[in-house]
Order: C-alpha cells, then sequence, then structure tokens
C-alpha cells in the first residue's frame, strides 16, 4: 500500500506563498513526487513529527480562527485544506488501485494522467479503481480522435465549392464533360444563399450563434429551415442588413446590389436540385453517408405553364411593319427576327462572327453545354435569315450583326411588339405564387421569345424533337425542350383521326 514519505513546499514566491509538494513510498525503487498546485503560506503547514524541518510526514494545515485572520485568508486556507485532502486521497486511490495488479503501468506519467483525468470527471475517490482510469483515458482518447477529424475536417462551403469546380455532367450514366458557366454561376447564387442563411441562424438564435452547416447533420428539419428563409428571406433586408451587406443577392460589380426579392416555387426547387446534387456526389464519393433529402417532402419539382410564343404570321408582321420612323428599334427588329429564324439563345447569337456562317448554315457550339460536349449546332439560313444577313454585311463589323447589350435587346423587343401591335393576352404563371395570370405579350417578350418561336413553329411542321433539338442546341432527350413548344388542337385532331 502506497504512503505519504513527505510533505514539503516550494520555494516562497512574492505574495508569501509556497506550493504544496507530496512524494509518495511506493516501493524502494519508486517514490514519484507530484505538486498539488495549491498554495499557502509554509507557515501554516505545521510538521507533527518531531524535529524542526521543512519535511515532514504527519503534517496539519492550520486555519487560524477568525480575528488572526481576515475572512478572505481564512476562507481561502480552509479551500486549500479540504483540496490538499482530496488530492491526497486521490493519489493514494491511484497507486493503491494500480499497484494490485498493474503494478508495472504504475509510472509518474501514469499516476499524473490519471489524476487529472479524474480531477476533470470530478470521480469519487471510493470510486476510483483501475478499470475506471482505463475507461477515462479511453474516451480522452477518442475525444481526441474527434478533435483532430474535426481540425482536418473539410468544411461545409468547401465541399460545396469544390463540387461546384469540379462536378461533371451525367451523361447516360456517366459523369462526362465539365458543367457550363451559365450551371456554375447559378451555383454560386445557391452558395451564396447558404452563407447568408448559416449567418442569419447564427444572428437570430443566441442559443447557436456558433452554428454552421455541416455535411454529416444538415438533416429534413434543416432543409425545412433553408426552404423556409429562402421563401422569407427578402423580408429580412431591414431587420439584419449586415447580411446582405457581407453577403449580396448578386456579386455583379457594375451596378449597385439589387434588394432580395421574393423566390417562386421554381426558383427555390432550382437551388434544392442542385443541393441535393452536391449530396448525391458527397455520397458517390463516400465522403459523408449522410444524405438529408430522404424521406424530405419539401419542394418536389418545378412547375412550368404551358408554353407562349409567337406565330409565323406574328413573326412576319413584326419582320415587315415600317419602323422606319425608329431606325435603330429596326435593327433591333431585324436581330430579333434573326434569331426567330435560328433559334439559338442570346449569348451564342451574340457572339456570330462571318466565319459562322459555312454553306448556307450558321454553325456553332452552344456556351451553355460545350464543356460537356463538343457538340456543334448547324442551322440552315432561310431566305429571311439570308436576306437580314445581307443587309448589314460589307459595313466593317466585327459581328455578324450590330449588337447591343443583352438587357437593352430585351427592352427593345418589348418596344417592337407594341409598335407592331402584337399585344394579345398570353397567359403566365406568376414566378413568385404561382398561380395563371393573363398578360399582354409584348409585356413579356423577351430575347427568348425568339427561340420558342423557333422551336414551337417548327414543331407545328415537324413533330421530331431530336431534330429540332439537334438546331436549338437542346441536349438530346433534354427535359427542357418541352418547355418551348406546346401540341396545337390541329396537331392532336391530326394524331387522333389515325385511328378512326
Amino acid at each position: 500500500m502506497a504512503k505519504i514519505d513527505y510533505i514539503k513546499t516550494s520555494k516562497v514566491r512574492e505574495d508569501g506563498k509556497a506550493e504544496l509538494i507530496v512524494r509518495f513510498y511506493v516501493s524502494k525503487t519508486f517514490r514519484p513526487q507530484f505538486k498539488s498546485g495549491l498554495f499557502l503560506n509554509p507557515d501554516r503547514l505545521i510538521n507533527l513529527d518531531e524535529g524542526k524541518t521543512e519535511r515532514c510526514r504527519r503534517y496539519e494545515i492550520d486555519v487560524p480562527k477568525l480575528g488572526k485572520l481576515n475572512f478572505a485568508e481564512v476562507k481561502e486556507l480552509t479551500e486549500v485544506r479540504k483540496k490538499f485532502s482530496l488530492f491526497l486521497a486521490r493519489l493514494q486511490a491511484i497507486c493503491d488501485t494500480t499497484a494490485e495488479k498493474h503494478a508495472d503501468e504504475l509510472t509518474s506519467d501514469w499516476i499524473e494522467t490519471s489524476l487529472r483525468l479524474i480531477n476533470k470527471a470530478n470521480t469519487n475517490t471510493e470510486e476510483i479503481n483501475y478499470q475506471t482510469i482505463c475507461a477515462l483515458m479511453e474516451q480522452e482518447r477518442k475525444e481526441a480522435i474527434e478533435e483532430e477529424a474535426k481540425a482536418n475536417k473539410v468544411s461545409f462551403f468547401d465541399l460545396l465549392t469544390d463540387f461546384r469546380n469540379n462536378s461533371k455532367k451525367k451523361v447516360n450514366g456517366k459523369r462526362e464533360g465539365d458543367k457550363s458557366d451559365v450551371w456554375k454561376k447559378n451555383f454560386d447564387v445557391l452558395i451564396r444563399a447558404l452563407r447568408r442563411y448559416e449567418m442569419f441562424v447564427q444572428l437570430s438564435d443566441k442559443q447557436r450563434k456558433d452554428f454552421i452547416l455541416d455535411i454529416d447533420t444538415i438533416n429534413n428539419e434543416t432543409l425545412e429551415d433553408i426552404e423556409s428563409f429562402l421563401r422569407n428571406e427578402h423580408t429580412l433586408l431591414g431587420e439584419y442588413p449586415k447580411i446582405f451587406q457581407k453577403i449580396p443577392a448578386s456579386t455583379d460589380t457594375k451596378r449597385r446590389s439589387p434588394k432580395p426579392q421574393p423566390r417562386g416555387n421554381n426558383t427555390i426547387c432550382a437551388l434544392f436540385n442542385k443541393l441535393k446534387a452536391f449530396f448525391n456526389w458527397l455520397n458517390e464519393k463516400k465522403i459523408t453517408s449522410n444524405n438529408p433529402f430522404v424521406g424530405y417532402e419539401g419542394v418536389v419539382s418545378e412547375k412550368y405553364g404551358t408554353p407562349y410564343y409567337i406565330t409565323l404570321e406574328e413573326r412576319n408582321q413584326i419582320a415587315d411593319f415600317d419602323l422606319s420612323a425608329h431606325p435603330q428599334l429596326a435593327i433591333q427588329r431585324d436581330i430579333f427576327i434573326f434569331q426567330c429564324c435560328i433559334g439559338c439563345r442570346v449569348s451564342d447569337l451574340m457572339r456570330l462572327k462571318e466565319s459562322n456562317i459555312i454553306d448556307g448554315a450558321v454553325e456553332y457550339i452552344p456556351t451553355k453545354t460545350k464543356k460537356e460536349k463538343q457538340k456543334t449546332v448547324s442551322v440552315p439560313l432561310n431566305d429571311r435569315a439570308t436576306e437580314i444577313l445581307n443587309r448589314y454585311k460589307g459595313k466593317g463589323m466585327e459581328k455578324i450583326l450590330p449588337f447591343i447589350s443583352a438587357q437593352k435587346y430585351n427592352d427593345a423587343i418589348k418596344e417592337i411588339f407594341t409598335a407592331c401591335g402584337i399585344t394579345r393576352n398570353v397567359t403566365v404563371t406568376d414566378s413568385v405564387t404561382g398561380e395563371e395570370i393573363q398578360r399582354p405579350i409584348n409585356e413579356v417578350a423577351s430575347s427568348h421569345m425568339a427561340r420558342r418561336c423557333f422551336v414551337g413553329n417548327l414543331y407545328q411542321k415537324v413533330q421530331d424533337p431530336n431534330l429540332i433539338a439537334s438546331m436549338s442546341g437542346h441536349a438530346e432527350g433534354s427535359k427542357a425542350f418541352a418547355r418551348y413548344r406546346a401540341i396545337s388542337k390541329e396537331t392532336k385532331e391530326k394524331t387522333v383521326s389515325l385511328i378512326n
């Protein structure tokens, strides 16, 4: 059984106090010494053994009555005596319970580590045994591993950015080709929105001021909270302006960052689809086994109304309308009609040069999909498109037509429709409420109307989506393709007549 060999005090500090130090006798060859971390005036450590020495086997910490010392000094000395007694009792228990069957493990390090863990856990002296000590050491080892893993763990937003930069498009079940720049730009919208959500939680909930998004802990409830935030974010600007100052809704540095606008179901669904793709990627890479979308019953799918577009008669009415009084508008009208004839996206339209005209056709690689697959789109030029090109040929332009900015082009299209009398009502889906409403077509017209005009009218003539998609730049089997066309009543009647 271990016993106290002696107790002494260290060198006295400037405040007149010294540390209590104890040496235990465990065996003839093992007499470890331990510092208690407790300090007192050396005069208060009374040697009960005969002989006036600093070292003593039997001791007493003298606590005088009030009067000789003030209340604070008496209280402090009483606390030191209580803690030193517990310190000795725990050391004794550690030495005895270990030496009993595990003497070979009994080292100074073992004792000091055991004492530290017992103090941390505040284990009762009578509960100290070898098994308890081993359990505390194993718990600390696991905690250290978890802390190390946590320190080395890649953050949620680092992984999100990695996915954004390196994910591949799935083609025929395989990951092939980089995502387009447009997709990446749209994905950045999700990243900024989630950063604002994280900051919002930290600011709005004092109990979660250290909240961070974690791929392993995001669950159905988190997704519901994110969805609610996305639907209501536009109402938070006044209460939390710092969020939008730090993480703006837009990164366009050419103009002031716009206020956050209400989001509709389709917008939120598109953001969630990107987040879902991110978790599918994490699962595929075995970075996490967590997938919060399993069993999630929130936003499910995007909803679109019946596609609308101008007829060929309306297109021709615009093309032949006299805009001589508005020469600049007439130029943009020609560009719009040309786009109606080739059906490309406005981003591709404005890149076209003389070199893109090959053997009576316009050829280009769509910017939206060029990183996924190097597929050249070729659209033969009809008489109207050729006439427009010839009208501007040889005027020393780098591009095939005198393009302006996309936004000014869209504004001009609305003016053109109004001037040409194309103002019929169309049914559109409100982007926020999802409800169908009626709007004059000249108010909703844009460059995309030209693309829908091309696809929709061609489909009325030739019901071959793959043939049309090969000229519109859609991927084969694209779900988006269906949003550019509507099946007319005449086509349905013609089809049904086949089974008369």
